[in-house]
C-alpha cells in the first residue's frame, strides 16, 4: 500500500495495514545502522525540527539520529531555549519555524492535543512524539516491532502492561496499535491508576500482579509519572514497589521466552528491579537501538514519498 499521510498525530488514526507497512519500512532500514558508514542520502535536502517542551533523552536523540542517517539537516529546540520562555504561544511558535521552510516538526507537548493543533496550524508534516498522557504513537511502534522482532509474530501473543496505566501515553498507543491484532492485553496497577475505560477498548483489568503476568509473552513495565501527578495516587512509592514492582520470582508465572519491556526512564527498585532490567529476558535496550529505525520508517514515509 501507498502512505499518503501528512503527519502522524496518532496509533488510533492508523489502520492495520498502515501500522504493517511502518514496521515492514523500518525492517529495510535496519541494517543502516550496522553499517561502517551510517548514512543513506535518501532525505538529503529536507529539514526536520524536534520541537520539545518537556525533557527527553531516547524520543528526541533517536528522532536527530534517525534524520540524520537519511541525510536530513536537523535542528533541536528544547523549551528552555526558545521564545516560549518569554511568552510565545505554541501556534506563533510554530508559524514561525514554517516561516523558516522546515519539511517536519516533532513536537512533545504537556497538552494534549498540541500536535493535533499544530497540524491544522502548518502545512509541514508534524509527528507526535509525546503529548501530555495522551499518545506516544512512534514509541508503540517501536514496542511492536520489538515484539515481531523477538517473538517473530504479534498476533497470538498475551501482553501484560503494569504500572501507572492513567497517565501514560505510552499504555494508550500501545493499546490502540495491539487492538489491531489478534492479542490478549492484561493491564495491571493499582485502582487509582487504571482508567475506567479499559474494558470498553477489550483489555482485561487485574490488581494482581502474579495473575496479571501469568502465561504472559511479553512484560511491559511503566514508571510512576510523576510530572503528571502520578505519585499523590498512591500511599508510598514502598509500598507501589512491594506490590507492583516487577522481581525475578514473578518470571517464573509468565512463558519461558517471556520477554520484559520498559519505554524509559526506568526507575530501578520501583517498578523494575535490577536483575529483570539487566537479565536475560530484558529487551530495553533493543526497543532504544529498534526506535531508531522505526523513526527512520516515518521520517521516510511522510517525506520520502515526496521524491
Amino acid at each position: 500500500m501507498n502512505w499518503d499521510k501528512k503527519d502522524l498525530l496518532g496509533i488510533k488514526e492508523l489502520s492495520k495495514e498502515e501500522i504493517l507497512l511502518i514496521l515492514d519500512t523500518a525492517e529495510s532500514f535496519k541494517d543502516i545502522s550496522k553499517r561502517e558508514v551510517k548514512k543513506v542520502p535518501t532525505l538529503r535536502g529536507k529539514t526536520v525540527i524536534t520541537l520539545f517542551y518537556e525533557p527527553s533523552t531516547r524520543t528526541r536523540i533517536s528522532f536527530e539520529i534517525a534524520a540524520k542517517r537519511l541525510s536530513a539537516d536537523t535542528i533541536n529546540i528544547s523549551a528552555s531555549t526558545s521564545s516560549y520562555v518569554k511568552g510565545e504561544t505554541l501556534k506563533d511558535t510554530a508559524k514561525n519555524l514554517e516561516s523558516m521552510k522546515p519539511d517536519v516538526i516533532i513536537i512533545r507537548h504537556s497538552m494534549p492535543g498540541a500536535p493535533h493543533m499544530l497540524a491544522k496550524t502548518i502545512y509541514s508534516s508534524v509527528i507526535n512524539g509525546g503529548d501530555g498522557a495522551h499518545e506516544h504513537p512512534t514509541q508503540a511502534l517501536l514496542d511492536l516491532f520489538t515484539m515481531r522482532q523477538k517473538k517473530g509474530k504479534i498476533d497470538g501473543l498475551k501482553i501484560a502492561i503494569i504500572g501507572d496505566i492513567a497517565h501514560s501515553r505510552v499504555a494508550r498507543s500501545n493499546i490502540f496499535a495491539l487492538k489491531h491484532f489478534n492479542t490478549e492485553i492484561i493491564c495491571s496497577g493499582p485502582p487509582t491508576m487504571m482508567p475506567p475505560y479499559l474494558e470498553s477498548l477489550g483489555v482485561k483489568v487485574e490488581y494482581n500482579i502474579d495473575r496479571a503476568v501469568s502465561n504472559a509473552d511479553v512484560i511491559m513495565m511503566l514508571r510512576i509519572q510523576k510530572e503528571r501527578g502520578g505519585i499523590s495516587y498512591i500511599p508510598s512509592i514502598k509500598e507501589y514497589s512491594t506490590m507492583y514492582g516487577l522481581k525475578k520470582e514473578h518470571l517464573t508465572k509468565a512463558k519461558e521466552d517471556v520477554i520484559i519491556m520498559h519505554p524509559g526512564p526506568m526507575n530501578r527498585g520501583i517498578e523494575i528491579m535490577d536483575e529483570v532490567a539487566d537479565g536475560p529476558y530484558s529487551v530495553i535496550l533493543d526497543q532504544v537501538e529498534n526506535g531508531v529505525a522505526v523513526r527512520m520508517a516515518v521520517l521516510y514515509l511522510l517525506l520520502g514519498r515526496e521524491m
